[in-house]
């Protein structure tokens, strides 16, 4: 990045924000695209290789390649095509989203949480919880297709209110029409949509449901708040006839911004608990992984027991986590020393605990009792002489009393 700067240059781009945007695409890690590069390849010739992006950004003659499709199933069927960047577009899409960010922020609404960088999936979940426990009603809304289907007109449009920097316009135009490259080799060129992985996607996508939803939203229902993550919203109504007329108004409204809702996944929902009587079809929705549903709670000053609609680990988000497990075949890694499967087994068991059990954590411990049988199998492959199960019982108890913190899961749950 050392080289001199060529004169006339059609876009002044810092060359410090194509090396920052360097630093956020390694921090991220992430597959190789369409040319098979790695990032510790891209890194071996980092400055000549950001040079290029600079020089080509600067010019107007950078072009994106194509971008790799990955299919990856949905856990109620069907697949979900990702797109993955070459590790040089991630980067120049990078240097987008980094001038991009500090226009859009101060715009977006502040429930919208999905990608941002001062908000979370908790953020979200603990404002719907909270808002369940006043409104009697949800809308749950599921965008069909969005980021296969999101028109590129309206895209563009949204950039166009935030920023007239050319640049921008010119690259996001191109990266939206990049053709996605199908694991034979076919190039599948595209009128709509943005694929979902790319590193602009994401502000793109929030932009485009700034406009679409979320400013809509507050204007024309004010009374009925709402949480939205990307393209999943959920929309809290204080009667189901209130809830009925919301839910069709934003289905015309999807239909004018080129979307539809989708017509088994989008329900009203009734937020059942102890002060709540009647019998509906929906008490029960699943947002970010966490199914919301009446649940036994206790009074923590009285003792007093009563059903609170609240959330926990969805039962396809807990089977999509035991399937991970199997997969793992954690019991066949004899080759491994009792801190190298606690190396490789703590980064995500802890991450699980960290999101899952943010809420009603207690219902992710079958998950990690699991983890606890799959190392006792492990320790009765490995050590012939803990087969039995009193010897095995005197040889658990003794290593949780000598590392207490080995496994991460042991905060928890130390049966097995």
């Amino acid at each position: 990045m050392s080289k001199p700067r060529p004169k006339d240059k059609s876009f002044a781009i810092p060359k410090l924000v194509v090396w920052e945007a360097w630093r956020q695409v390694k921090a991220n890690k992430g597959a190789p695209g369409v040319d098979g590069q790695d990032l510790a390849e891209f890194e071996a010739d980092l400055r000549d290789n950001l040079y290029k992006i600079w020089n080509r950004m600067s010019s107007g003659t950078y072009f994106p390649p194509p971008v790799r499709a990955v299919e990856i199933p949905k856990p109620h069927g069907g697949v979900r095509t990702l797109g993955v960047p070459t590790i040089a577009d991630r980067v120049a899409q990078t240097v987008v989203a980094m001038f991009l960010e500090p226009l859009v922020e101060p715009r977006f609404h502040p429930d919208s949480y999905g990608y941002r960088p001062s908000k979370s999936a908790h953020d979200a979940l603990a404002a719907c919880r909270e808002r369940c426990w006043k409104y009697d009603w949800v809308i749950d809304l599921d965008v069909q297709k969005f980021f296969d289907e999101v028109p590129w007109d309206l895209i563009v449009r949204a950039v166009q209110a935030v920023t007239n920097a050319r640049w921008v316009l010119l690259y996001v135009k191109r990266w939206l029409a990049a053709p996605l490259e199908r694991p034979g080799g076919a190039l599948i060129e595209r009128t709509k949509g943005t694929p979902q992985g790319s590193a602009v996607s994401p502000v793109l996508a929030n932009l485009f449901m700034h406009y679409a939803f979320d400013s809509w939203m507050a204007r024309e229902f004010p009374g009925c708040p709402f949480e939205r993550y990307a393209d999943d919203a959920i929309v809290h109504c204080t009667t189901r006839r209130e809830a009925e007329y919301v839910l069709g108004r934003i289905a015309a409204r999807m239909q004018e911004v080129g979307l539809a809702l989708h017509p088994d996944k989008t329900r009203i929902v009734y937020c059942k608990d102890s002060n709540r009587r009647g019998r509906y079809k929906h008490t029960s929705f699943t947002f970010l992984g966490f199914a919301f549903r009446p649940r036994k709670a206790i009074n923590g000053k009285t003792g007093e027991q009563f059903t609170s609609f609240s959330p926990a680990i969805s039962p396809e988000a807990l089977k999509a986590k035991s399937a991970r497990l199997r997969e793992m075949r954690i019991h066949r890694r004899t080759d491994l020393t009792l801190n190298d499967l606690a190396a490789w087994l703590n980064p995500i068991v802890a991450g699980w605990m960290r999101y899952y059990g943010r809420f009603h954590r207690s219902a992710l411990n079958p998950l990690l009792r699991r983890v606890s049988f799959y190392l006792k199998r492990w320790a009765g492959d490995k050590y012939k002489r803990l087969r039995t199960h009193k010897r095995f019982q005197r040889w658990w108890r003794g290593l949780q009393e000598r590392e207490p913190g080995l496994f991460a899961h042991w905060q928890w749950i130390r049966s097995y």
